[in-house]
């Protein structure tokens, strides 16, 4: 299967781990300590590997923007499920555009969507404590990761059986877009997928489907809103969200 789980914007493309470690680091100052793209994925997977009991690494993948100054990638792992894996997502600047960020959440097999929880986000600028804070911050949200992987497994399936009409999907496209969740170019990607699913997971006419569509538009975000919008949607679809 081709892993399409990041971005589909005009200035980004996929690059492999070594890749990430020919990218030139910018210079340290007094106020700006630059973390290294390569060390983020790698050290992020160590830790996860070690942490992340009964899980097995399935796929890792990075997207590059601004000429290798952006980065997010994701980690995804399997427990034994067919539909759905857990992913610890990440991002990172060498231009100082937006923060070293952590999430924690989940992978849909079949269409490689993202699927992310709002509460166990982690940023932190490019001080010169950031590797400390990091390794701190990554521990603790990795002992959290699992129940939050469960609670997104119960919420797609009590999503799956909301049914959704065509009109509700609409309404809910318009408080997505209102929100800030999808852009205007995004709105036809998740109308086509709506009404003609690339997939046959998402026929049924729900909720779920719905999520999926939307995920799929989100592919073109740039790298530093992916995290944010990928949330706010789970937070908007999720059962007691809308």
């Amino acid at each position: 299967m081709t892993q399409e789980l990041l971005m589909h914007t005009t200035d980004g493309k996929y690059v492999s781990l070594d890749e990430l470690r020919e990218i030139p680091i910018p210079g340290e100052t007094p106020t700006y300590k630059p973390v290294s793209h390569y060390d983020l994925a790698k050290n992020l997977a160590d830790v996860s590997g070690t942490l992340l009991r009964g899980f097995e690494l399935d796929n890792s993948q990075y997207g590059l923007a601004r000429d290798g100054n952006q980065l997010f990638g994701v980690h995804t792992y399997r427990n034994g499920s067919d539909s759905m894996g857990l992913s610890v997502g990440f991002r990172n600047s060498y231009d100082k555009s937006m923060s070293v960020g952590i999430a924690v959440g989940a992978s849909v097999f079949v269409c490689d969507n993202l699927s992310l929880t709002g509460d166990i986000a982690i940023m932190r600028k490019h001080t010169q404590n950031v590797w400390n804070d990091l390794e701190e911050l990554t521990i603790t949200t990795l002992y959290r990761s699992q129940h939050n992987f469960t609670k997104i497994l119960e919420d797609a399936e009590e999503m799956q059986g909301q049914h959704l009409s065509d009109n509700d999907a609409y309404r809910l496209l318009g408080l997505l877009y209102g929100n800030g969740i999808i852009t205007p170019r995004q709105i036809p990607i998740v109308k086509k997928e709506w009404l003609t699913p690339s997939h046959e997971e998402f026929e049924d006419r729900s909720t779920w489907s719905l999520y999926n569509a939307v995920t799929e538009a989100l592919k073109s975000s740039p790298p530093n809103k992916i995290m944010e919008r990928h949330i706010a949607l789970h937070r908007l679809l999720s059962p007691g969200g809308a």
